[in-house]
């Protein structure tokens, strides 16, 4: 199962959204605090809609917590700063996708630790960053993609009509 690591998230309704996103996709959401909100918060529910309560979410304290309840995590850093693209690595089927807070991504002092597996979304140059939740769902994605779409639904139905 692919996990998705939200590194002390400020906006709750992008962090509904990457719920709700991790839901449809049967990933685990790993949340570390501090947090800019209470999970409890109705812009968080509303963003992840019903599909909150299908979510398997794990909270730590801070980053250390995380890495000591993870000892052996293979950890994926989405960044702005990384001079490898997202698609130039190969995702374990079980890996994490690390994301940091809105307003200034993930540390640098992790980052420098971790410099072979930071990955960034190619942008225009006058573009800071893409929405959290947007960068969550194309890192994912192609995750996903890798490793087959495995247990995912890849064909749909129409409601009323039939494919012909």
């Amino acid at each position: 199962m692919l996990n998705i690591v939200l590194l002390e998230p400020e906006i709750p309704a992008n962090t509904g959204n990457i719920g709700r996103t991790c839901a449809a996709s049967g990933a685990r959401l790993h949340l570390i605090e501090p947090l800019g909100f209470s999970l409890s918060e109705k812009a968080l529910k509303r963003a992840g809609m019903d599909y909150w309560k299908e979510l398997d979410v794990t909270t730590y304290i801070d980053y250390q917590d995380f890495l000591d309840r993870n000892p052996r995590a293979k950890i994926y850093m989405a960044t702005t700063k990384a001079q490898k693209i997202y698609t130039e690595v190969s995702y374990e089927p079980d890996c994490y996708i690390m994301f940091g807070k809105e307003s200034a991504g993930i540390p640098e002092e992790i980052l420098v630790q971790n410099k072979d597996n930071c990955v960034r979304i190619p942008m225009m140059r006058k573009i800071r960053s893409l929405n959290l939740g947007s960068s969550a769902a194309v890192v994912l994605y192609e995750a996903l993609r890798q490793n087959g779409f495995d247990g995912m639904e890849t064909e749909g139905n129409l409601h009323r009509l039939t494919w012909e």
